[in-house]
């Protein structure tokens, strides 16, 4: 397996060991996910969830409070504030060996939900979407998910057009990464955005060319659970995609993934024991 140049981050006061890769699991408190069964909408439910993600293999847990599919609907940031951060309250009571991760483009969502106990910001939209964000997260000192997007939800779709894909990308996102580390953020794991600014036939370009991205010097997180790049090219829909995920999550891992965030976590934690077991890697996979 392809290895990443940097294979640790500093997360709850330790270093976390990113050679044997880790399992994201997606919770989003919003009625609106495209993915229906990542929808929760009472406290038991995230709970009960989030106890079965741990079970599963979860290290991570991914707070959403605002859909960032194309045609959701606005949500203001008081809206998303009061969504998150009690379930944040929450994970840190009843799961303190979790890492909670929060999923928001918006710095002053970012920060009260680290106050509130969270302990990563992963921002879909690189700091684009708030002009703060980079300021707040240097100044919270805590990693950050830097994930390639251009426009915003509502218009990404539109912004596809790339002189070298896969170059342009890693220029794009090497230019926050400049601005991260002028501000002491050392903590950054990349995130290349499957389906965000990018076409189907582009996603699928992006995967067969994972390697390149530790040219950037980070941890690699590969988000394309479920996504329509999978349940659009097999004739299905987000529901029957499970088995898709796992093939492209494993092909994501052969390429040297450190992360793999998605809604259904045992399949994932299982590809990545398959995986590091068959290159002859055992000690220290948890499942």
């Amino acid at each position: 397996m392809a290895q990443v140049s940097k294979k640790t981050i500093k997360i709850k006061g330790t270093l976390l060991d990113l050679s044997i890769p880790r399992v994201m699991g997606i919770l989003n408190v919003t009625p609106d996910s495209f993915y229906s069964e990542s929808r929760m909408v009472s406290m038991d439910a995230v709970m009960e969830k989030a106890g079965q993600m741990q079970e599963d293999g979860a290290l991570f847990i991914d707070i959403g409070g605002y859909s960032t599919r194309p045609g959701a609907k606005e949500v203001s940031i008081t809206e998303e504030t009061d969504r998150v951060v009690p379930v944040v309250e929450q994970l840190n009571k009843n799961f303190p060996e979790l890492i909670i991760s929060v999923d928001t483009f918006r710095s002053e969502v970012a920060r009260q939900s680290i106050l509130s106990g969270a302990h990563v910001i992963n921002d879909v939209s690189g700091g684009t979407l708030d002009e703060k964000m980079f300021d707040t997260v240097a100044v919270l000192g805590v990693p950050y998910i830097l994930m390639h997007m251009r426009g915003t939800p509502k218009t990404m779709s539109k912004l596809t057009d790339y002189e070298f894909l896969v170059p342009d990308i890693l220029k794009e996102l090497q230019e926050k990464l400049i601005l991260l580390r002028q501000k002491g953020v050392s903590d950054v794991i990349v995130d290349p955005g499957f389906g965000f600014a990018k076409t189907s036939s582009q996603n699928f370009t992006l995967m067969n060319n994972l390697s390149e991205f530790y040219l950037l010097g980070c941890p690699l997180l590969v988000g394309i659970s479920r996504k329509g790049m999978i349940y659009n090219t097999l004739n299905g829909t987000a529901e029957e995609a499970l088995n898709g995920t796992t093939v492209l999550n494993t092909i994501s891992l052969l390429q040297g993934a450190s992360i793999l965030r998605v809604h259904d976590v045992k399949p994932a934690t299982e590809a990545i024991k398959l995986c590091m077991t068959t290159s002859g890697v055992t000690e220290k996979i948890v499942i």
